[in-house]
């Protein structure tokens, strides 16, 4: 970065400075509060208030296509500009795709027109993807081609949502929003392979790292952006031996990788057996889809809730506890209660998991309070380094 350039940089005022620190605010805030409010509307607290489309689509929606989305935004946006040696996107242009996402929210929660929430809601993914290969083509970033791949079939899934919630057809509902998580199985199958025995040898300081399985990685992403199209069009959506062995062979490949990765050195570092713990239950949600398709499950919903709070929700706040770090120039060593956040966060995710099917609404509001205590600790110890500049005075 030249003399112009870094002064310009520092100019910005230090929140928009890249996408990591308004989308992983923002996003946690949305995590910490949709799930409680999620489980206050099941209890019939909000009577006389709906969301555009009803709690249920409301639900579906936002923890996948506002907590994620903005949350892989914010990394995506961030990590390019390392990947590629280009800017990332900072200032004004920042401000307004932050703007545009939490318009959408609000749009979202308070219930205007669905024509309204279409228009806002349905910008967001494709200006993300846009701008992603804006930055990776001109230097011909072979590898992160399926980056933008992904964001695009996840920009479809929500635009096929907003059609279902339109149209107030359920099952398209569903089946997109379904869909869209598995698109983010594959985005952190891809993400994670990269990152998790990158951080695990630096963390736990080896020499060498795990040799990488390129095949196994591709087999993978590729498999699970499949899977991911079956569900969407519905094709998964009903008991399939075929499609329940192609789920198993996922799984199997998932949790091999987890072996593979492995350190006993991992459980003193809690940065790291968090990665590890939200990666094996992507492993665990495949097995279940497949269990399921195979009729032994009875309920879809153990497999869905096993990736979207296990393992996405599980990435999620693993990663961002580090990126954090990293990004604003601190040691990698976070707040101690973020161990406490972590503990909390697993045991909601069993509670929404295993616990739902045998006693139902204690089971959801164990999981809503572990998940929402978790993303609180956070946003609270958090925030100001996300808010005020980097510690070592780098533009970033």
């Amino acid at each position: 970065m030249n003399v112009i350039d870094r002064r310009e940089a520092l100019a910005i005022t230090p929140f928009f400075r890249l996408g990591f620190r308004p989308f992983f605010l923002l996003g946690s805030i949305l995590a910490m509060l949709a799930i409680p409010l999620w489980v206050m509307a099941l209890n019939g607290w909000f009577a006389d208030w709906q969301p555009t489309g009803g709690w249920l689509a409301w639900h579906r929606h936002e923890l996948l296509f506002g907590f994620a989305a903005a949350i892989i935004a914010g990394f995506l946006l961030t990590a390019v500009q390392t990947w590629t040696g280009f800017p990332g996107l900072s200032g004004k242009p920042l401000m307004v795709l932050t703007a545009l996402w939490v318009a959408s929210r609000l749009a979202w929660l308070v219930g205007t027109p669905v024509w309204c929430v279409i228009v806002l809601d349905g910008l967001f993914l494709p200006l993300v993807a846009a701008q992603m290969a804006r930055s990776v083509w001109p230097v011909r970033q072979v590898r992160n081609y399926p980056l933008v791949v992904v964001l695009v079939l996840l920009a479809i899934a929500n635009g096929v949502t907003l059609y279902g919630v339109a149209t107030a057809n359920d099952v398209l509902q569903r089946q997109a929003t379904v869909g869209g998580v598995w698109f983010v199985a594959a985005l952190m199958s891809m993400i994670g392979g990269r990152v998790i025995p990158f951080f695990t040898q630096r963390g736990l300081l080896r020499k060498e790292g795990v040799t990488p399985w390129p095949k196994l990685d591709w087999a993978l992403l590729i498999g699970t952006i499949v899977v991911s199209i079956t569900v969407m069009l519905g094709w998964a959506m009903e008991a399939n031996i075929i499609i329940g062995t192609v789920f198993a062979a996922l799984g199997v490949g998932h949790l091999i990788r987890n072996l593979r990765w492995y350190d006993a050195g991992i459980w003193r570092v809690p940065l790291l057996w968090s990665l590890h713990l939200a990666h094996a239950w992507i492993g665990i949600a495949c097995l279940a889809m497949a269990l399921w398709h195979f009729s032994v499950l009875a309920n879809i919903s153990i497999a869905v809730h096993a990736l979207t709070v296990g393992a996405m929700g599980g990435l999620i706040l693993g990663m961002i506890a580090r990126v954090t770090l990293g990004h604003t120039g601190r040691q990698l060593a976070p707040p101690k209660v973020m161990t406490l956040a972590f503990i909390l966060f697993n045991l909601g995710a069993v509670s929404r998991v295993l616990l739902v099917d045998w006693a139902y609404m204690p089971g959801l509001w164990i999981a809503a309070i572990c998940w929402g205590l978790s993303f609180a600790m956070y946003v609270w110890n958090y925030a100001p380094m996300l808010w005020q500049a980097r510690v070592d005075g780098h533009p970033g």
